[in-house]
């Protein structure tokens, strides 16, 4: 594999960083660089998104056919670290890398005509409708119910960990229609308008104070079979399809690389780059989000879904995610004791009392608690690592 970047890479690198140079205001790169969670601030993110879709640069991984950039995956890797070295906040993942990937490779003809563009341009903005209070990382124990009516699916039931579910018009869920011999058989990929008559979104706070998930209730919610994606009681196929790309579908590694060299730059302000203890951490760090790189290289470059190469992304990012919180934890020192949310840009409303105006201390100190608390999901959300663990080693044989 050569990893060196050919002219032509380069001089789509250049047309990038032009594009990003033109485009990026103040507003959008603080959107961007002070995210306080893995989530952009919505209305960022979502004029981000429509600047993307007017140069036909918001689904890097979309076939042409369907309104994607059709790049290679060269050109996607190199867009994502141009992306986050110029500080430009992320399109929410759950319609473009996620969602619609899902309808691309299982949904009708009518179904990608009337949702991708409406997903491209941001018109539809998606949440997810997968756990429930009974049925997270063990997803197949789901208990939503659909049951047939006509040409309807009437829906009842309850989920959880529902990520901007407050701000989505519509959602993509899992509902048991049947119950057959094993759990994952009887349940259906369905996506429902979020506007539908009895549907009710309650906020649940992080930590962090952020109103970022979301709890859905559906009271006999009528939706109609023309919104299954795939076939009833099949849903189990297109879910796990979806989850690669949600475990696997980006790259880690430049977002990663970004804030180390982002702590390493606080840590010389703070006079402590060259302490031992912290300098080894820092470099044991580096070490492993370059050997992740070399692996998303290669599991890129095999073309498709993801496949079991999303579970050893997932597992690596998210805890080299949450190791990187705690180096800018420890760079933050005192400054990491206060609750300080003013300094960031949150993902979503701050619900907790906090103080206004200027933080105490330097910006990336103010916010370096409030990316520890929320990463600290990030080993649970989209099956836990231990869920991921047991995959990887059922795939060979263990």
């Amino acid at each position: 594999m050569d990893l060196n970047w050919t002219p032509e890479d380069l001089g789509f690198r250049d047309e990038v960083r032009a594009f990003l140079a033109e485009h990026l205001t103040d507003e959008l790169r603080d959107a961007g660089r002070w995210m306080t969670s893995v989530y952009g601030e919505h209305r960022r993110s979502l004029e981000w998104q429509r600047i993307l879709h007017r140069r036909g640069w918001a689904a890097p991984a979309w076939p042409k056919e369907h309104g994607g950039a059709g790049w290679s995956v060269t050109q996607r890797y190199i867009f994502a670290r141009e992306r986050v070295a110029a500080g430009a906040p992320p399109v929410s993942p759950m319609g473009i890398q996620m969602c619609g990937p899902a309808i691309i490779g299982h949904g009708s003809e009518a179904q990608k005509a009337y949702f991708l563009p409406r997903m491209l341009s941001g018109e539809h903005f998606w949440c997810q409708g997968y756990s429930e209070p009974g049925a997270g990382s063990d997803l197949a124990a789901l208990q939503m119910r659909a049951d047939a009516d006509g040409d309807d699916l009437i829906v009842t039931g309850q989920k959880i960990w529902n990520t901007h579910a407050d701000v989505a018009n519509w959602g993509f869920f899992l509902v048991r229609t049947a119950r057959l011999a094993r759990p994952q058989q009887g349940i259906t990929f369905l996506l429902i308008d979020m506007a539908s008559p009895g549907v009710t979104v309650r906020p649940i706070v992080s930590p962090s104070g952020e109103h970022i998930q979301n709890e859905i209730f559906l009271d006999q919610v009528r939706v109609p079979k023309a919104n299954v994606v795939g076939a009833i009681d099949h849903g189990w196929t297109v879910a796990k399809y979806l989850l690669e790309f949600e475990r696997g579908g980006t790259a880690y590694a430049p977002e990663l690389q970004d804030r180390l060299d982002r702590i390493a730059e606080a840590a010389r302000e703070a006079g402590m780059a060259n302490e031992p203890g912290f300098a080894r951490q820092l470099a044991d760090a580096r070490i492993r989000v370059a050997a992740l790189e070399i692996y998303e290289f290669r599991a890129m470059s095999a073309g498709g879904a993801p496949g079991m190469a999303a579970s050893v992304m997932k597992i690596l990012g998210t805890e080299l995610q949450q190791r990187a919180t705690e180096l800018g934890m420890l760079v933050a020192g005192r400054y990491g004791f206060a609750y300080q949310p003013q300094a960031g840009c949150p993902g979503g409303n701050v619900s907790l009392p906090h103080a206004d105006g200027e933080a105490l201390g330097p910006r990336f100190a103010a916010i370096a608690p409030l990316r520890y608390l929320n990463e600290r999901a990030g080993s649970i959300y989209a099956g836990s690592n231990e869920i991921q663990r047991n995959i990887l080693a059922k795939s060979l044989g263990l």
